[in-house]
């Protein structure tokens, strides 16, 4: 039996963030579309180490993030020193294809299920493997999207101080929408794939963990759809969190009654839209984490200020502030580019803590500091780990609550629930 080692490699975590790992998503999806008869190892760099000395027939190299990309290339060169071909794939690969094909044996664009990947492993078996595998916005049929593959992760590995984290499942592919500093609609289409609600349920019951992330693009792109699926979750009794949900408030509700208790909510300004959105899901039981771009081209030094005092206002539970970056292919990045605004393109430094474009409004000194600034106020009163842990302890108790509570440190999680 020949071995398929799959490598998500390492990158540079932000470091205002409270470090933990969520188990990734893009590869186990690949790990899905890879024939039984290999044998497949999966390495999260993250949270394990490569061992370059262990026999495989072939390395799946899966990125998603650009600052990915200078570990993949030191990855890739370390194998293929050792004669074993590289095939790189995932969302970074995708962003960066002409720079990942020159340093692996192959690449694939776009998504690997109805049997895409199985011929590539065909054809590196047969001594025929092409540079390029190209199926760029040639999507599968979403019926032939099934449950990923979440046997190769070690669970033990993605837990934070007792707690068990989410694990991550998407309902549809593409996105309608095309925000500016996004790539989604470039990646996955602007057309919204949802995949038959009967699939969602079935893989969603399988899986062994009572705590999920649908890392759908958005639950707010079909209506008739979201309830749907919503109506379908509630028998299962998990707990989930999202990105943004429709704002209405049947919507909300029916999300609440499913098991949302988390959702990212962008917050671009300080209107009452967003104050009511966020009082609509708080209302609900639902916690908000504002999810806050900085470097706009509306913004300056006081508007950030502002932007800051007025999440403390609204009372989110938590705040992610990330630097504006300009990646490849998205709406922003040409519009810098053709501005000549743009630094310089050091990939391990687009992590989006680092100001790497000039800000129309301010400096990228100013700007930097306005970063460090916005996470300092909005966790001056209440640390980062203080919050998380609040949010957990609510989240023991609907557990326990509904009987679906299951821990792998139990006493720790009840210490924060309180009980």
């Amino acid at each position: 039996m020949q071995t398929v080692t799959l490598v998500y490699p390492k990158w540079h975590k932000i470091p205002e963030q409270t470090e933990f790992h969520l188990p990734p998503h893009g590869p186990v999806c690949v790990a899905a579309s890879i024939p039984d008869k290999y044998e497949v190892r999966f390495i999260d760099e993250n949270v394990d180490a490569i061992d370059f000395e262990a026999d495989t027939d072939v390395v799946l190299l899966s990125m998603m993030l650009t600052c990915q990309l200078p570990r993949g290339r030191e990855i890739a060169a370390l194998y293929q020193e050792k004669g074993v071909p590289v095939i790189a794939g995932g969302i970074s690969t995708m962003l960066h294809a002409g720079e990942v094909e020159s340093f692996v044996d192959s690449i694939f664009l776009g998504e690997t299920e109805d049997g895409r990947l199985a011929t590539v492993l065909d054809d590196l078996e047969k001594g025929r493997l092409r540079k390029k595998y190209d199926y760029f916005h040639d999507f599968p049929p979403i019926e032939s999207v099934g449950p990923a593959d979440r046997s190769v992760l070690n669970d033990e590995r993605y837990v934070y101080r007792g707690v068990r984290m989410v694990d991550l499942v998407h309902a549809s592919r593409g996105c309608r929408f095309n925000c500016f500093p996004c790539a989604t609609a470039y990646l996955g289409g602007r057309q919204f794939r949802p995949r038959p609600i009967e699939k969602v349920v079935e893989e969603i019951s399988g899986i062994d963990n009572n705590r999920l992330f649908l890392v759908d693009n958005s639950l707010a792109q079909d209506k008739g759809w979201v309830m749907e699926l919503f109506e379908a979750l509630i028998p299962l009794k998990k707990k989930w969190i999202s990105h943004p949900i429709l704002d209405e408030d049947d919507v909300i509700a029916k999300a609440a009654e499913a098991g949302c208790w988390y959702v990212y909510q962008a917050v671009f300004d300080t209107s009452d839209v967003i104050r009511n959105r966020v009082k609509r899901l708080k209302d609900h039981g639902i916690g908000v984490e504002a999810a806050v771009l900085l470097g706009t081209d509306n913004q300056d030094a006081d508007y950030i200020k502002r932007l800051v005092d007025f999440l403390l206002e609204i009372d989110v539970d938590m705040s992610e502030f990330s630097i504006l970056t300009p990646f490849p292919h998205t709406p922003v990045t040409a519009t810098y580019e053709r501005e000549g605004r743009i630094l310089h393109r050091d990939w391990s430094r687009y992590t989006t803590a680092e100001v790497v474009y000039k800000p129309k409004n301010m400096s990228p000194d100013t700007l930097q500091e306005m970063y460090s600034y916005a996470w300092r106020t909005f966790y001056r009163d209440m640390s980062q780990s203080l919050r998380m842990a609040r949010l957990f302890s609510d989240l023991v108790k609907k557990e326990m609550a509904d009987g679906t509570y299951k821990s792998m440190k139990l006493s720790e999680e009840r210490k924060w629930a309180g009980n």
